[in-house]
């Protein structure tokens, strides 16, 4: 749940309201451990395990902030799996095959673009090895490959354009590790294009 008021200072006293709030005992037993407060700039987020929970946050919030005689603009969303990102919470979740399908292109071709107007890859493999050498001599086959590597003391990275293709490079770099590497795709932060050229984490894509 998302709170939007109009100043940084506002925030603060918002803040302080639902924290206040928070303390009372009949709070504690509505909403238990189960919602987290976060703030910044001039937004108050609410983060709840449950839509039970959020939706009594959201009435807990405006309770506070009515109190205090503070005004503010309320959004409730939910964060979708296969998106990955947040949207209203009225808004019905993919059901049928396809429209799971149609939602994870549209994810892939979002974090396609995103790689490209950022210069950097949107996830990378990671590769953990015993030692040095054991990453060098997989960082060589992977190359053999056509793949471009980067690779830090004993660990390989390959950058990939979105999560289908980090799947995809993840089998090979485990077909081509010892059997006692950690192999994991994970989704890369986003850092300034200079930063991102210094990691030197290329795009998982064949030469």
């Amino acid at each position: 749940m998302t709170v939007t008021l109009p100043d940084e200072h506002t925030v603060q006293r918002a803040l302080q309201a639902v924290h206040e709030h928070e303390i009372e005992d009949d709070m504690r037993h509505r909403l238990g451990n189960r919602v987290a407060v976060s703030a910044d700039g001039n937004h108050i987020f609410l983060y709840a395990a449950t839509e039970n929970a959020a939706r009594e946050a959201d009435r807990v919030a405006r309770d506070a902030l009515a109190q205090r005689q503070l005004t503010g603009e309320y959004a409730l969303d939910r964060w979708h799996p296969i998106e990955q990102e947040w949207e209203d919470a009225g808004a019905p979740l993919p059901k049928t095959d396809e429209e799971l399908a149609a939602e994870h292109e549209r994810l892939i071709a979002d974090e396609n673009e995103e790689s490209r107007e950022q210069g950097q890859a949107s996830w990378e493999v990671r590769a953990e090895l015993r030692s040095r050498h054991e990453a060098y001599e997989l960082a060589e086959r992977l190359r053999a490959d056509g793949y471009p590597v980067s690779r830090r003391w004993k660990y390989v990275v390959i950058g990939a354009r979105n999560e289908d293709d980090a799947k995809n490079i993840t089998q090979v770099v485990e077909q081509e590790a010892p059997v006692d590497a950690s192999v994991h795709p994970a989704p890369v932060p986003f850092v300034p294009f200079g930063i991102a050229r210094l990691r030197g984490i290329p795009f998982g894509e064949k030469l």
